[in-house]
C-alpha cells in the first residue's frame, strides 16, 4: 500500500496529527492504482478552471432556524433565534451566522427546496435524484458526470475528489458514486488530515519508470489477446496513476503547512471527531477543498458534523452554526480575493428539512416537505433569497426549487447543456443529466 505521509497539523485540541494518503498498492504484477483513477477523456476537454465544492450538511439541517426564521410564528415554532439584517437589503437570517450576513451580496439564499427523498443519505445532494427506481449500476454522482465529460485537467490530478470521512451510518459518508459510469469516475479520497512527503516505499522515480516500461509492455500484449474489449484505454489510466506518484502537485494541495497561517486561522480548525454516527467538524477541509479545486480537481465534495437534532436542537445550533458560518465565509472570501470565485460554485444543504413544530425535546424531527440551500460563485447573480415559506415554514407559497434544478444550474455554470449532454449507461442507453424537458437550470441565477 501506497502512503503519503504529511506534516504534523497542529488542530484546536492542541493535539498534533500526522496525516496520510493511501493511493492504492503496486506490485511487480500489477497495479491498483489504475482501476481507481481509470478516466476516459471526452473530446473537447476542458482545461479551464471552473470547479464545484459540495459541501453536505448529514441529517438534515433546521431550515427554519438557518435562512428562514419565522418571527410571526407562534412560540413552539419560532424557536430560540433570532434574525438579523444582512447586507442585502431587507433579507434576514439567522444571528448565528453574522459572516455570511456580511457577505451576503455574494449569497444566494434557497428557501424552499423541494422533491426530497426522505431518506438520510448524501445521495440526493450528489446526483439530484433519488435512489430509487435507478438504472443498472445506479445514477452517478455529479463530480462522477464532471469526470467523465471533461476528463482530467492534468493528469497528475484526479477530477473528483472526496474529503468526507467514513461515517457511522454510512450513507453520511458516501462522497459520490459513480454509478454506470464505472469505477474510473469514481472520487479520489484521502484519508487524513492532508499530505505532503510522497513516500515509495523505497522505490525511486527512475525505478518506478522502469516498472511503468514493462508494465506497457505486459498491457500491451494483454490488450492483443483481450476480445472483450476491457483492456482498452488502460495506458491512459497507468499514465495517470504514474503522473499522480511522480507529482506532487495533489500532495502539495493537500498540505495545509503550506498555506499561510492567517489563512488558516480565518477558516479556523474544528474538532478531527466524528459526531456520534455522522461526520467531523474539521473546518480544515473547507481549506483543503479550496486548494484541491485551485490545483485541477473539477469537483470537491466534503461533509461536516451531525444535524439529525431530534433534541437539544438550539444548543447544538450554537455550536455548529459558528463553525459553518466562519468556514463557509472564510471560504468564499478567500475564492473572491485569490479570483476564483466566478469560476467556482459552493453548494451547501442537507438532505431535507426539519419540522416546524419543536417536540418535547427541543429538537425537531424529519420534514421532507421543504428545506433549504445556499449558493455561492460560479458567475451567478446572487445577492437574492429565491422561494418562501408559509407562515410555520410548512411548505413553498413562492417559487419552489427541485433538486435537479439546481443542479442543471450547476451543469450550465460548467459550460454543459443539460438539454443536449448525455451519458451512456451500461447498456449503451444515452442518459440525460438531469429530467429532459423538466427541469431546467434556474433563470434567477443563470440568465
Amino acid at each position: 500500500m501506497l502512503t503519503l505521509l504529511g506534516n504534523r497539523t497542529p488542530m484546536c485540541d492542541s493535539l498534533d496529527r500526522r496525516s496520510f494518503l493511501r493511493i492504492g498498492g503496486l506490485a511487480l504484477g500489477g497495479m491498483t492504482l489504475p482501476q481507481v483513477l481509470q478516466a476516459e477523456q471526452a473530446t473537447g476537454v476542458n482545461a479551464n478552471g471552473k470547479g464545484i465544492i459540495m459541501i453536505f450538511l448529514p441529517g438534515g439541517p433546521s431550515h427554519q432556524d438557518m435562512w428562514d426564521i419565522k418571527m410571526d410564528a407562534p412560540s413552539e415554532v419560532r424557536g430560540e433565534f433570532t434574525p438579523i439584517q444582512t447586507k442585502v437589503p431587507g433579507v434576514e437570517i439567522c444571528e448565528q451566522f453574522p459572516r455570511l450576513a456580511s457577505i451576503s451580496d455574494k449569497l444566494t439564499f434557497i428557501r424552499t427546496m423541494v422533491g426530497a427523498g426522505g431518506s438520510h443519505y448524501a445521495f440526493q445532494c450528489l446526483t439530484g435524484r433519488h435512489d430509487r427506481n435507478q438504472p443498472p449500476g445506479g445514477w452517478p454522482a455529479l463530480g462522477s458526470v464532471l469526470s467523465k465529460v471533461y476528463g482530467p485537467k492534468d493528469l497528475a490530478v484526479p477530477s473528483y475528489v472526496g474529503l468526507s470521512p467514513k461515517t457511522g451510518h454510512a450513507p453520511w459518508g458516501d462522497n459520490g458514486q459513480p454509478g454506470f459510469l464505472g469505477v474510473s469516475h469514481a472520487p479520489f479520497t484521502p484519508h487524513g488530515d492532508g499530505a505532503a512527503d510522497l513516500v515509495l516505499n523505497g522505490i525511486s522515480n527512475d525505478r518506478l519508470s522502469s516498472r511503468k516500461q514493462v508494465l506497457k509492455s505486459f498491457d500491451r500484449f494483454r490488450s492483443q489477446v483481450d476480445q472483450s474489449g476491457m483492456m482498452e484505454g488502460l495506458d491512459a489510466f497507468n499514465q495517470q496513476a504514474f503522473g499522480i506518484l511522480t507529482s506532487s502537485k495533489l500532495v502539495d494541495a493537500l498540505d495545509l503547512e503550506k498555506e499561510p497561517k492567517q489563512i488558516r486561522d480565518r477558516y479556523g480548525y474544528g474538532e478531527d471527531k466524528l459526531q456520534a454516527d455522522g461526520s467531523t467538524k474539521l473546518l480544515t477541509n473547507f481549506l483543503k477543498a479550496r486548494r484541491l479545486i485551485e490545483a485541477g480537481v473539477r469537483c470537491v465534495s466534503l461533509s461536516f458534523s451531525r444535524w439529525d437534532w431530534h433534541g437539544g436542537n438550539f444548543d447544538r445550533g450554537r455550536q455548529d452554526f459558528p463553525m459553518l458560518d466562519q468556514a463557509v465565509s472564510a471560504l468564499v472570501e478567500d475564492m473572491e480575493n485569490r479570483g476564483m470565485l466566478d469560476d467556482v460554485t459552493v453548494v451547501v444543504w442537507g438532505e431535507f428539512g426539519r419540522t416546524p413544530k419543536i417536540n418535547a425535546n427541543a429538537g425537531r424531527d424529519h420534514w421532507p416537505r421543504v428545506s433549504c440551500a445556499m449558493l455561492a460563485g460560479g458567475g451567478m447573480k446572487h445577492g437574492q433569497v429565491i422561494g418562501e415559506t408559509n407562515r410555520l415554514g410548512e411548505e413553498p407559497v413562492k417559487r419552489p426549487v427541485h433538486f435537479q434544478e439546481v443542479f442543471a444550474t450547476l451543469y450550465k455554470s460548467l459550460g454543459i447543456d443539460v438539454d443536449h449532454t448525455t451519458v451512456q449507461d451500461l447498456q449503451g442507453r444515452p442518459r440525460f443529466l438531469v429530467d429532459q424537458n423538466v427541469h431546467q437550470p434556474m433563470p434567477e441565477l443563470i440568465g
